[in-house]
């Protein structure tokens, strides 16, 4: 039976028309996988070639103003330190004794031997009253003694005149030469014990003196320490229930400053120098004063030079012990007034040092710049800078990353971990 053609091709699959489908159903995948991958190598060119940053903490530089508000010089230096007086003394008692009555009070003003305290007398009573009987048997022994004597030198002297006219024999005259020499003799033994007993009653009235505390000089008490009942002694008597001191007395007069400088900066400061300085308790107020001396010593654990400030004129308001920022000043005029303009203040920590050259990484419009700077003084968290940087300049106090000259930059306000 021959085969039908037509048949056959009736029953042939179209492979073109398959392909053409085909070809329709994947070509959008094909263009969004091609879309997708494009982007994704973007991605990842840009991340590999986007800048870096560095995230920062920035701070203004401040201009330093001359504290006084006035021309008479440059500020120079600074340097803190405590309000100490010259002439202060713990008063204590030169004998051991109990107290028993405490006449002063914390702030109050005494004048040069004004009675502070007294200690328990009865003994040192009781002493002198036996060394004044001492006394007065020594005494009457010498009076005795005396008249004994002047009646043996009027019988050596009749004796004598016998003796011229051969009435008497000689070993009389020989007795009474020696009773009268022998008196003589107890005599001046006798006054020699009134001299002692009346050292011995001199010297129970000093211990008996001794128990009443007096102001050494006029000034005010600034502490009380000892109570009626307590035991007092000059020494350390080793136990915490003996006190060594009645009370703490200053002179307010002698009040001046005692300051710590750097001994890098000791060439700045001279005798006689003008200071400006600051109570911590008064900070708007600007106390004139002067140098008095710079101790000839140095100080090698602390690198520093002990300066002694005296106030040009006292006020009630000045107390020992008070903290107080002091200024040294230059002369009106010189080089230190001169670089005044140029002078700022930055945090300390801005500041860095290659060596022993100190410098800056200033914040330059999202770029770093390093700046070597010359500085002067510390004032507490801050250090002044005398060239190199410019009022209102922003100062890198922090980073999260290392610097470098040129880096980028951004500012941030969170702590770095740098």
């Amino acid at each position: 039976m021959p085969l039908n053609k037509d048949a056959l091709n009736v029953l042939r699959m179209d492979r073109k028309a398959d392909d053409v489908a085909l070809r329709r159903r994947t070509r959008p995948w094909l263009i969004g996988g091609a879309a997708a991958l494009l982007l994704l190598m973007a991605a990842v060119f840009w991340l590999l070639l986007k800048p870096s940053y560095i995230y920062v903490q920035t701070a203004a530089a401040r201009a330093v103003q001359d504290p006084t508000g006035s021309a008479t010089g440059a500020r120079l230096l600074n340097a803190s330190g405590y309000v100490v007086p010259r002439l202060q003394a713990v008063v204590s008692s030169k004998v051991m004794g109990k107290v028993s009555a405490v006449l002063i009070e914390e702030g109050m003003h005494v004048k040069a031997g004004q009675v502070l305290a007294r200690l328990d007398d009865s003994t040192a009573r009781d002493q002198v009253n036996v060394a004044k009987s001492q006394l007065a048997a020594a005494q009457a022994l010498v009076s005795q003694t005396e008249v004994e004597h002047d009646n043996a030198a009027r019988d050596l002297e009749r004796s004598k005149a016998l003796y011229v006219r051969h009435l008497v024999s000689q070993s009389e005259m020989d007795g009474a030469t020696t009773k009268e020499a022998s008196l003589k003799a107890a005599l001046d033994s006798a006054r020699e014990q009134a001299g002692v007993a009346q050292n011995n009653l001199d010297l129970d009235q000093q211990m008996l003196d001794d128990t009443v505390i007096r102001a050494p000089f006029a000034g005010v008490v600034v502490s009380k320490d000892a109570q009626p009942g307590e035991m007092i002694s000059p020494n350390s008597a080793g136990s915490g229930f003996t006190r060594t001191g009645i009370c703490t007395v200053v002179d307010m007069t002698s009040l001046e400053i005692e300051v710590d400088v750097n001994e890098a900066y000791i060439g700045r400061v001279h005798t006689g120098q003008q200071v400006d300085a600051v109570l911590d308790g008064y900070p708007d107020w600007h106390i004139p004063s002067h140098v008095v001396s710079i101790i000839p010593t140095a100080d090698r654990d602390k690198a520093t030079v002990k300066v002694r400030v005296g106030f040009d004129k006292l006020d009630p308001r000045i107390l020992p012990q008070m903290s107080i920022q002091v200024w040294f000043l230059g002369e009106e005029g010189g080089e230190g007034a001169a670089t005044q303009a140029a002078r700022v203040e930055i945090p300390q920590t801005a500041l860095h040092k290659d060596g022993t050259t100190p410098y800056v990484f200033i914040f330059n419009d999202g770029r770093v710049e390093r700046r070597a700077v010359k500085v002067g003084a510390g004032t507490g968290s801050d250090v002044e800078v005398l060239s190199g940087v410019s009022d209102g300049e922003k100062v890198i106090v922090g980073s999260d990353k290392p610097l470098a000259d040129g880096a980028r930059v951004r500012e941030t306000d969170k702590p770095s971990s740098n």
